[in-house]
């Protein structure tokens, strides 16, 4: 400290190389209705990896809603976020709550009278109305195919859990029906990682305009 100068404070120390904002620009996201969405839906990937891991140390009945319940709220946010970039940001909002009450009233469901029904369909409702809904609604933003890609690996992966044993038995059990499911889920939301980071704005639409402060 003798022999050098002194360090003044100043604006150069908070200068990056990388000043780039993890949500608005590393993630190409441009209303703050699409953050609620995404920010859940990566949330539920998080609890889903400790619930899954939780119930499948030793499936039972008591442990199968806390694999269940994250994959819904993971559901329900990935939705409310295709909502928002394709009908409004508002649209979106409603969505996303409308969904998360749907959610806890199908796991008290799941819960009161022994029965997953309702859960196994809000799982697979998402995955053939997005699809359908890309064709119906334009994209706000550029790379949209991966909305198409994401929901065919999330049909395929339900399709390997349906055939679990029969998979397990044709590849002389190696691997299970299930696991294979587990990968093909895991790469659902790195498809929408890659996604969010290089996409661009086609248009604004006018009704997320008219809702910006």
């Amino acid at each position: 400290m003798i022999v050098t100068p002194k360090i003044t404070l100043s604006h150069k120390p908070h200068q990056f190389a990388d000043m780039r904002n993890f949500l608005g620009c590393f993630f190409n996201i441009s209303l703050k209705g699409e953050v609620w969405g995404w920010a859940l839906f990566y949330g539920g990937i998080v609890g889903l990896a400790f619930g899954s891991a939780h119930y499948h140390l030793k499936p039972d009945d008591s442990r199968v809603m806390w694999d269940t319940l994250p994959m819904m709220i993971a559901y329900s946010s990935l939705f409310s976020s295709f909502m928002a970039e394709r009908v409004g940001q508002r649209a979106g909002l409603i969505c996303l709550f409308g969904l998360l009450l749907i959610v806890l009233l199908s796991t008290a469901y799941a819960r009161t009278f022994n029965d997953l029904q309702l859960c196994m369909m809000f799982q697979l409702i998402p995955c053939i109305a997005i699809p359908a809904m890309t064709f119906l609604y334009p994209p706000k933003y550029t790379h949209s195919r991966y909305w198409l890609w994401a929901a065919g690996v999330c049909l395929l992966a339900k399709f390997e859990d349906a055939l679990d044993k029969k998979i397990y038995n044709v590849n002389r059990y190696l691997i299970s029906g299930h696991s294979l499911e587990h990968l093909c889920s895991a790469a659902i939301p790195v498809l929408f990682a890659i996604m969010l980071i290089h996409r661009t704005i086609r248009f604004q639409r006018l009704g997320d305009l008219k809702e910006r402060p």
